[in-house]
């Protein structure tokens, strides 16, 4: 993906960050970090536009210290970190995930470097005991939401429901992802069977969705006109709608999905000062205003909301444990299989 220099420094001056300006919580590791010189970052939470944008911001801050971002979806990226670990054959530095339950295996396996980073303090009350301290914490959230094309579907006629996309109405017209694939895809199918029961996915089914891999793909099916209709995440779909595309989100009454990224160090990993360097920045008042400008979630207590989303406060929210997580996504993906295919 082509990034320039001017979309840089454009977000960099909109999020207020001058190069090279690094705070005091930097110094234990930052002339360190800097004869590393880089770091690889795998990642799956946010769009691959927003991810190097993200990077380019953390060089930016940090000259001399390069981020190599390896992006792709949920539960790929967990299965390339998890090869490398039996190969013994360490690449990944800071593992940013959208399973949750992803980084209690990964204590069991010890794969995971301790370390507190200074900005884990300014987490916002939702966030707070989300981690476990000295390993790995919230870094990122985003809204599992109803999108549609504007064009397509008027917004009073717009699906208001998760069980409203099981109206034929929309058969053959209402995309999803994998949750296979998608972590975030994962957390919403296990909290639908918990109010729905696995009848919902049977219901999906007679209305013939289209199912892409990633939670971005039914975003890219509506902005081709190929669907109308779907679930989504919150932050590529205001993304989307703010370079002029048709994509509008609604909050459903029975609830939004908050879907909780974490990351953690590797224990293993292969530039381990400048992967402390870049955890804390992931928690950082900077990246947190990177991400915002984004239209991504932030976590910190201080961050500001997206534009165009409503606060956290003002949506029904639907939240699973680390434990449901874990227990249903492996779960929920064998019956996906068996339902869909």
């Amino acid at each position: 993906m082509l990034i320039t220099r001017r979309c840089v420094a454009a977000g960099l001056a909109a999020a207020g960050l001058l190069p090279g300006s690094a705070h005091a919580d930097d110094a234990p590791f930052l002339e360190a970090a800097r004869k590393e010189s880089e770091l690889t970052w795998y990642i799956a939470q946010v769009d691959g536009e927003t991810a190097e944008v993200m990077g380019h911001a953390f060089t930016a801050q940090h000259p001399g210290v390069k981020v190599s971002v390896i992006r792709t979806t949920g539960q790929v990226a967990y299965e390339r970190l998890l090869q490398d670990l039996k190969n013994n054959a360490p690449q990944c530095d800071v593992f940013s995930a959208t399973d949750i339950s992803n980084m209690p295996a990964l204590m069991k396996r010890q794969a995971l470097a301790n370390f507190t980073p200074p900005n884990a303090s300014a987490l916002g009350p939702a966030f707070r005991g989300l981690g476990q301290d000295g390993y790995w914490y919230p870094n990122h959230s985003t809204l599992m939401l109803i999108i549609y094309n504007m064009k397509l579907v008027k917004p009073d006629e717009a699906p208001k429901s998760w069980t409203d996309l099981l109206d034929p109405r929309w058969k053959g017209r209402v995309a999803f992802g994998h949750p296979a694939f998608s972590g975030y895809v994962g957390t919403w199918a296990v909290e639908m069977r918990k109010l729905y029961g696995w009848d919902y996915f049977e219901k999906l089914d007679r209305n013939k969705p289209r199912i892409g891999r990633s939670g971005n793909d039914p975003i890219t099916l509506l902005n081709a006109g190929e669907c109308v209709c779907g679930l989504g995440p919150m932050a590529t779909a205001l993304l989307t709608a703010s370079k002029g595309n048709p994509i509008a989100v609604q909050y459903p009454t029975d609830g939004s999905m908050l879907c909780i990224g974490p990351s953690a160090v590797l224990a293993n990993a292969p530039h381990p000062n400048a992967a402390r360097l870049f955890m804390n920045w992931l928690l950082s008042a900077e990246c947190a205003k990177v991400m915002a400008d984004n239209f991504q979630t932030p976590v910190r207590e201080d961050a500001p909301a997206p534009a165009g989303a409503k606060p956290l406060s003002e949506v029904k929210l639907l939240r699973l444990t680390t434990e449901e997580i874990g227990k249903g996504v492996p779960e929920v993906i064998e019956q996906w299989r068996d339902t869909f295919g």
